[in-house]
């Protein structure tokens, strides 16, 4: 039985890679009559939030991947949110440390930035020392019983190799004295995403990990703690990375990353699929557009290629307009008004201009930018955006701290961007007059608009942070 997972973080807008991922598990799992779980890696408690959990299962939804299980649909190895499986791996931890594989560490914070700093100066290895590997049980009891925290680490071996076999790539070797004995279950109680993925994956019945290849590094880690508990381990598909034009990392300062950003910009979700399906695979004829369904028919292994995918939005645009043209009339003007002109979006719109129309045909040109996807920037708005005193380039990194604020939100009200923004330009030394006008005219074009905050409610997320970062490219081509 072909079990597979996606696991992604509630720690931001749903990515892109998230359902590159997604999409490749579903096809192996749908194509060998198995299932696909969703898990929810949630064990940076910091930084995780419901809201974006929520984002995540509905922008996969808006996709058409569905899952088998899931902390939305249950399931029988649930649960399926790793905050609620705590006492699991404090179980199996203490089993890795009872059979001398893992071990307690009680160095300070201090202490560890003083490893790296030697290191670091003296040109070594990076990676924790070994200082609390061989503590005595006596010592062990001490530190225990005078509350001192701690965290759990694996005992890696020093010496030998460890062999992991990647169904892409082939075997990949790594020696042992290059793997850090790394921390297993932090000390506020939590695990780390290598104890948590080994645990639930066996328990869970994985039978394939589909990753990224960024976690081939990691895996000899995991090899090992399967080693150490005894379990089998499952096979390794680490697919290639989206990358930029340039080559880098897909990254929300050269790509939009967010699948909400597609979706609210009108992208089909049929041709995002077919796009995300050709990063790193194609079909046996060559062509370019093709279902999910004749995907799941036709695909094999063997027609994966590891060179970097290059995430190119002109591409996917264009696959998006063939989509959009293969549709009936019928067709397209249904999913214009669904999901463009609905009523939600016009009941938002209509009343932040009631007073400024006098005919009805003004409202098309003074609600176009709510509509609209890029914005254009004349010399009076290009003015506009630069704060009295500054130049710029100096406006650009200012319009760069707002939308770092912007990605910081799950999602823009009014009250919290009034608040965030006031306080980031205490934090700016600009008085909020100074700062609000270029955020007005980055987001909308112009100096003459509806409220700045309930026009940039309405806008919603994506658009001010496409719109943003726009601007910020604009300003750096403009002459000091």
């Amino acid at each position: 039985m072909v079990r597979v997972r996606v696991a992604p973080s509630p720690t931001g807008d749903p990515h892109v890679g998230t359902a590159y991922i997604a999409l490749f598990n579903y096809v192996l799992a749908k194509q060998g009559g198995g299932q696909l779980v969703l898990r929810i890696e949630d064990t940076d408690q910091a930084r995780s939030r419901p809201e974006w959990e929520q984002m995540i299962i509905d922008a996969l939804g808006w996709l058409g991947l569905t899952w088998d299980e899931g902390p939305d649909v249950g399931g029988p190895y649930g649960p399926y949110r790793q905050s609620e499986r705590s006492a699991i791996y404090r179980e199996h931890v203490d089993m890795l440390v009872e059979k001398g594989a893992a071990y307690r560490c009680f160095c300070t914070p201090e202490r560890l930035a003083e490893v790296r700093e030697h290191q670091k100066v003296n040109k070594l290895d990076f990676g924790y020392d070994g200082h609390c590997r061989d503590l005595d049980l006596a010592q062990v009891k001490k530190n225990l019983d005078a509350d001192i925290p701690f965290v759990v680490r694996l005992k890696v071996p020093k010496d030998g190799q460890t062999t992991v076999h990647d169904e892409l790539r082939g075997d990949v070797v790594f020696e042992n004295k290059q793997v850090d004995d790394q921390v297993l279950l932090k000390s506020d109680g939590m695990p780390t995403y290598h104890l948590a993925n080994v645990v639930d994956d066996h328990l869970m019945e994985i039978s394939h990990v589909m990753r990224a290849e960024e976690w081939i590094t990691s895996t000899p880690k995991h090899v090992l703690l399967y080693g150490a508990f005894g379990w089998e381990i499952p096979k390794w598909i680490h697919m290639p990375l989206l990358r930029n034009p340039g080559g880098s990392k897909i990254s929300k300062r050269k790509n939009p990353v967010s699948l909400n950003y597609y979706r609210d910009a009108g992208f089909l979700p049929e041709a995002m699929l077919n796009y995300l399906s050709r990063m790193g695979w194609s079909m046996p004829d060559e062509r370019e557009k093709f279902s999910l369904e004749e995907m799941v028919k036709e695909f094999t292994f063997d027609r994966i290629s590891l060179g970097g995918p290059v995430f190119d939005i002109a591409k996917l645009t264009w696959l998006n307009g063939v989509w959009i043209r293969e549709q009936s009339v019928e067709k397209l003007v249904e999913r214009i008004k669904t999901d463009l002109f609905n009523d939600a979006t016009l009941n938002a719109i209509a009343p932040l201009l009631h007073e400024r129309v006098d005919k009805l045909e003004d409202f098309v040109e003074k609600a176009a930018y709510f509509f609209a996807g890029d914005v254009t920037y004349d010399d009076e708005a290009t003015k506009a955006m630069v704060p009295k005193n500054k130049q710029p380039k100096e406006a650009a990194k200012i319009l760069a701290a707002v939308a770092e604020v912007l990605d910081g939100m799950v999602k823009i009200d009014v009250a919290s961007m009034e608040q965030s923004l006031r306080e980031l330009g205490e934090r700016l030394e600009i008085e909020a007059k100074y700062l609000f006008m270029p955020i007005r005219v980055a987001v909308t074009g112009r100096k003459a608009t509806p409220p700045l905050f309930e026009t940039m409610e309405v806008l919603g997320k994506e658009r001010c942070r496409r719109r943003l970062r726009g601007a910020i490219e604009h300003l750096k081509t403009v002459k000091q």
